[in-house]
């Protein structure tokens, strides 16, 4: 899971040590020194400020810091005592400017005047137009904590995508239209370059992938399934692709990618079901079908939480229980695999979509709670779909009817409970896919993300 870090600035004009008429200094040392360790126990890293600030001077010294700290993704300024909201605005509109976040915590109490500073620099933002997000709560408020440190997760991403690269290897899958991407908007709306490849230097690399190379991952596949699958034609063509796809989106330096898969690579090589759940299983961001939206999908879900990403079609939808199924091709990381069985091995088994055949993934998705979501775009306008969902298994006794029920009961299978009013969440989905990602927090923090970019977010 990603670590994000934010300036930490407290502001008020009441400051070094200047008592109110009672004798107590305005500025509570106490509140700020528990407020800050608060965060970092949330996984935050911080950037202090080294004084309480009040005039423009030392707001401007303080925000030019954080605006030349390309680590820095987000700044909280942190509510003191009151303030003159036109010392700090002009600053802070030119921190703004940079895409960076801008975060105003205020901790509840009548000592100090704290919420008047807060609201006051609140209603100043809000009325010029700076984006930010305005949070009162105490530092030993785990909701209110925590919301900060989701904001600051989706600040963090959004600086991540500016000036990412996305791969593509080969062109448009199965003819989908909703997946594929504009490389002007994408550069316009998150600073991300598209890159495309075709897959010669693909199968070029698979092909020359040595036995060592082979043998030195048998290690890793035995702990993720318990066993190496049986070494033919297919199985083996199905590592070394993985293989090689891993070593060309590290040669390329891509941040996330997406492959065609078929036609063309599936009819040709191998089918991508064990790369794809492998490149999963190592933290990239992905998607088969050269589908953009789901890739970006599934690095924002990875980023952001501690497990990995499944993403599948959304095989059947049962609106009265508001049941989900979940069943990709072949391809979900070995390591979500539940206690009714660990991971194993399966075929692609469509000649069809995949004429060569290639290995893939059998698995029933563990029990948690998680969010389902995906990118899409509306007459050009991104649009993303955000629900809460519960993962469950059904009863031991029950699973091998159910997972008969789609014909094709050996590719993995995540059951699922959106919680959500099911028909605006189908009005509104725009792919077949569906990316499941493990974490409450997750939901937050998409939220976040799509009120940062523009993206408009659908909460059915």
């Amino acid at each position: 899971m990603i670590t994000p870090k934010a300036g930490f600035i407290v502001y008020g004009v009441h400051k070094d040590g200047l008592p109110d008429p009672m004798g107590m200094p305005f500025i509570d040392d106490a509140i700020v020194a528990q407020s800050k360790q608060a965060l970092r126990s949330a996984g935050i890293e911080l950037a202090e400020h080294d004084i309480v600030v009040a005039s423009k001077e030392e707001t401007r010294a303080a925000l030019k810091r954080m605006k030349d700290d390309d680590t820095i993704d987000c700044v909280i300024l942190f509510t003191g005592t009151w303030v003159w909201a036109a010392h700090m605005i002009a600053a802070i509109r030119d921190f703004a400017l940079t895409g960076k976040q801008v975060l105003i915590w205020t901790h509840p109490g009548s000592q100090g005047w704290r919420p008047v500073g807060g609201l006051v620099l609140h209603g100043a933002l809000a009325e010029v137009g700076i984006h930010h997000k305005f949070v009162y709560g105490s530092s030993d408020d785990q909701a209110e904590v925590e919301k900060i440190a989701v904001f600051c997760r989706a600040a963090h991403m959004k600086n991540m995508l500016n000036m990412s690269t996305i791969g593509t290897f080969g062109g448009r899958g199965m003819g989908q239209t909703c997946g594929a991407a504009d490389p002007s908007q994408w550069m316009r709306m998150f600073g991300v370059d598209i890159d495309s490849r075709d897959t010669t230097e693909l199968i070029k690399t698979a092909q020359a992938i040595t036995q060592d190379e082979i043998d030195a991952l048998a290690p890793r596949i035995k702990q993720l399934f318990g066993a190496m699958p049986e070494m033919n034609i297919v199985n083996e063509r199905s590592i070394r692709l993985y293989l090689a796809i891993s070593k060309i989106v590290q040669k390329e330096k891509w941040d996330f990618y997406t492959i065609q898969s078929f036609p063309g690579l599936g009819d040709e090589y191998a089918a991508t079901c064990f790369a794809q759940s492998m490149m999963l299983e190592d933290g990239w961001g992905t998607s088969t079908l050269g589908d953009f939206n789901t890739a970006l999908t599934v690095l924002l879900l990875t980023k952001m939480s501690a497990e990995p990403v499944y993403y599948g079609d959304l095989q059947h939808i049962d609106k009265a229980r508001k049941e989900i199924k979940i069943i990709g091709d072949g391809a979900c990381p070995p390591s979500l695999a539940s206690k009714l069985g660990p991971a194993g091995f399966a075929e692609h088994g469509i000649p069809t979509e995949g004429e060569a055949g290639g290995l893939s993934v059998k698995l029933v998705c563990k029990v948690g709670e998680g969010v389902l979501a995906r990118l899409g775009r509306t007459n050009g306008e991104f649009r993303m779909v955000i629900t809460r969902a519960s993962i469950f298994q059904p009863p031991a006794d029950q699973l091998e009817k159910r997972q008969l029920e789609c014909g094709i009961p050996f590719w993995p299978h995540g059951f699922v409970t959106a919680h959500c009013d099911m028909d605006v969440m189908l009005e509104n989905w725009t792919n077949e896919y569906a990316c499941l990602g493990y974490g409450e927090h997750l939901y937050a923090a998409l939220v976040d993300f799509c009120e940062m970019t523009g993206i408009k977010a659908i909460l059915p």
